[in-house]
């Protein structure tokens, strides 16, 4: 089945942020996830999902155990389970992004 953020499960988190919901099972989860100017995720780490996160469009920056790094468009970055981290847009436009974990993250979130 065919799908896009036009029809995806959607959800709203943060500061006015949001995700769909793509592909959404206990193996694998990918979101599809929009962050306005300014806005910042909670800073946060993953017992057993690792994850990679990929910029659709504008500039994310993301914080890794400490280390921050600016990804552009078409970049991306693996993070790995039990690694801190957080997603910020520090920019003046919006940001889009994908986020897949695998296995899927939920419940296994640990807010810092």
């Amino acid at each position: 089945m065919k799908i896009s953020k036009q029809y995806a499960e959607h959800y709203i988190w943060g500061d006015q942020c949001d995700g769909w919901h793509l592909v959404k099972n206990n193996d694998l989860s990918i979101i599809h996830e929009r962050m306005p100017a300014k806005t910042v995720e909670i800073n946060h780490y993953h017992h057993h999902a690792q994850q990679f996160f990929y910029v659709l469009s504008g500039t994310a920056t993301i914080d890794i155990d400490g280390e921050r790094i600016v990804l552009q468009k078409h970049k991306g970055i693996e993070v790995p389970p039990l690694k801190p981290h957080q997603m910020r847009n520090d920019s003046e436009d919006e940001v889009e992004f994908l986020v897949i974990s695998q296995p899927n993250s939920r419940g296994d979130r640990i807010q810092l």
